[in-house]
């Protein structure tokens, strides 16, 4: 019997240690758990880490006109010349038609809630810029961001997508938004185009992700972004209809000052050398870092830095021509595309593209590209 109890007694402590360990395998198992990094899904980005991209081909869409603002079709290949950080480049120009994926990120905060409805007829438009081949997303924000659609071929589903949108909260996660966008992006054909329609205010409230490393993301992975300012929209729709005071004028989609004509001298100062001159100097200090810069329009700011275009609208039909006018912009240009010959010098690189022996030309494309690596 003694031998008996001792063995149920070995018994016993044997499985107590058998659960102490157990019961530490799951705790640590646990702390472990808790401090592994948390992996992005396909729709929630990694904010405010740049997208790992290296610079083996950079695609600047060129737009050729007149300074009256006439586009110029039938140009040849041998007649482009890029300039990067002043060198000139090996270039690529291709004429063919490429698929389009189209991001259109939308703001729902309450701000804006009576713009909304004015965006209902978008899911028509849009199809104008993907053609019949392309492809349409849909990122809905206000202090989260939500993708009531995903990238599809059915514009029947980017209608009901822009449609359901409700108003949600007072936060403007722009800049999120844009990320999140360019996130989409990446994971499309490298052969397709890359095309983000934000339809917001122009300010960001409440973003985790940095402007700086989201313009980054956009320019080295080519994604050009439009932005349609609806802020003007909004306030008129929400003020009282006895204040305000007739405008003489129609500033539908206009991405001129408002009054402004489009004449050759205003043709120049917003496409060509002068305005490119004046927005690298900004663009610079914002890739740089630079200690307390406030920027109170990220949406202007990717616009400029991406070669797209911002405009403006107060009514639903200046909604419409905004997007023909994006339409006509993105099928017009010649696709030049250059692997840096210099692109192991860090920092900052402009880029400036001119048409051989045609020097009333303007030429308007991206205005340069951020890459790490060597002095900055």
């Amino acid at each position: 019997m003694k031998f008996s109890a001792n063995k149920t007694n070995r018994r016993g402590s044997f499985g107590i240690v058998v659960a102490c360990i157990a019961a530490l395998a799951v705790v640590f198992g646990a702390i472990a758990m808790a401090q592994a990094p948390a992996i992005p899904t396909p729709d929630m980005p990694e904010f405010s880490q740049p997208i790992k991209v290296n610079v083996d081909q950079l695609v600047a869409p060129v737009l050729v006109t007149d300074h009256s603002g006439n586009i110029i079709d039938g140009l040849q290949p041998p007649q482009f010349h890029l300039y990067d950080n002043g060198v000139e480049q090996n270039i690529h120009v291709d004429t063919a038609y490429e698929p389009i994926s189209l991001v259109v990120a939308i703001e729902k905060s309450s701000r804006v809630e009576a713009t909304l409805p004015q965006l209902h007829k978008l899911g028509i438009l849009l199809t104008q810029i993907t053609g019949k081949e392309g492809e349409a997303a849909v990122v809905a924000f206000d202090s989260r961001i939500t993708t009531p659609q995903d990238f599809t071929t059915d514009n029947d589903k980017i209608k009901v997508a822009i449609n359901n949108i409700k108003a949600g909260s007072t936060g403007t996660r722009l800049i999120d938004a844009v990320e999140q966008s360019v996130f989409m992006l990446k994971r499309r054909p490298v052969s397709n185009r890359r095309i983000v329609l934000l339809v917001s205010e122009t300010r960001d409230e409440g973003s985790a992700a940095r402007l700086k490393e989201t313009m980054i993301n956009a320019t080295l992975l080519n994604v050009q972004v439009y932005a349609v300012d609806i802020a003007q929209l909004s306030v008129r729709l929400n003020q009282k209809q006895d204040d305000p005071r007739p405008i003489p004028y129609d500033v539908a989609a206009q991405d001129f000052p408002m009054g402004q004509a489009a004449t050759p001298t205003t043709m120049e100062q917003n496409y060509g050398m002068q305005n490119r001159v004046q927005a690298i100097p900004l663009l610079k200090e914002i890739f740089i870092d630079t200690k307390g810069l406030f920027v109170k329009d990220p949406s202007t700011q990717f616009a400029n830095a991406t070669g797209g275009h911002q405009f403006v609208f107060m009514r639903e039909k200046g909604l419409e021509e905004a997007v023909q006018r994006i339409s006509q912009e993105v099928h017009s240009q010649y696709l030049v595309s250059y692997k840096p010959s210099n692109g192991g010098e860090g920092g900052y690189h402009t880029i400036a593209v001119n048409i051989d022996r045609e020097p009333g030309y303007i030429c308007k494309t991206r205005p340069g590209y951020w890459t790490g690596g060597g002095a900055q």
